[in-house]
């Protein structure tokens, strides 16, 4: 197991697939924590004000993929946050790395149908406006599970659950590691 973060870090950090619930699951835990919430795509259309398909449209993945290293560097500086991020946040290695070592990272682990159902419609997301939104959901998943595998802490399976009983998980989940990381 890789070292635990500093009890003074006590962010969560929410990993996984678009559509996986991050943002609900998010606001949820925050309020069973106490903690501030953030979201990391709302972070940057707030600042850019722009939403993030214009982003994709004007400056490409990359130009999106530059400014979410922002946010979450500037996000995971914070204490005692949590915040969902992006689905392909785990893609850069910066970002893997300030995740580990500055909070607990949980992955919110999704089945392809499951993703599928809930993102199908939604015009939003800038990745899926493919005819076949179940391969792209499928290939993304492929590419990025052994991502959210390796910075994780732990992972939580969604399932058809609540997003109050899954916060309610994690929340006991993250005291047992503040417990741990405590300990001399």
């Amino acid at each position: 197991m890789r070292r635990m973060a500093k009890v003074e870090d006590r962010s969560v950090f929410l990993v996984g697939m678009m559509a996986a619930g991050k943002t609900t699951i998010g606001r949820e835990l925050a309020a069973l924590l106490s903690f501030d919430f953030h979201d990391s795509d709302q972070w940057i259309e707030e600042r850019a004000g722009v939403d993030i398909s214009w982003i994709f449209d004007q400056e490409g993945e990359a130009g999106f993929r530059d400014r979410e290293e922002h946010a979450i560097a500037c996000a995971t500086k914070m204490p005692r946050v949590v915040l969902a991020t992006g689905g392909g946040a785990v893609l850069r290695e910066s970002n893997r790395r300030l995740l580990r070592e500055r909070g607990l990272v949980v992955y919110l682990k999704a089945g392809a149908e499951l993703l599928v159902e809930r993102a199908r419609r939604d015009r939003r997301r800038p990745l899926l406006q493919v005819g076949d939104v179940a391969a792209r959901i499928d290939s993304l998943l492929r590419e990025r599970e052994p991502l959210y595998v390796e910075v994780a802490d732990f992972a939580v399976a969604i399932g058809r659950r609540s997003a109050a009983t899954i916060a309610a998980d994690i929340a006991r989940q993250h005291r047992d590691w503040e417990s741990a990381s405590a300990k001399p």
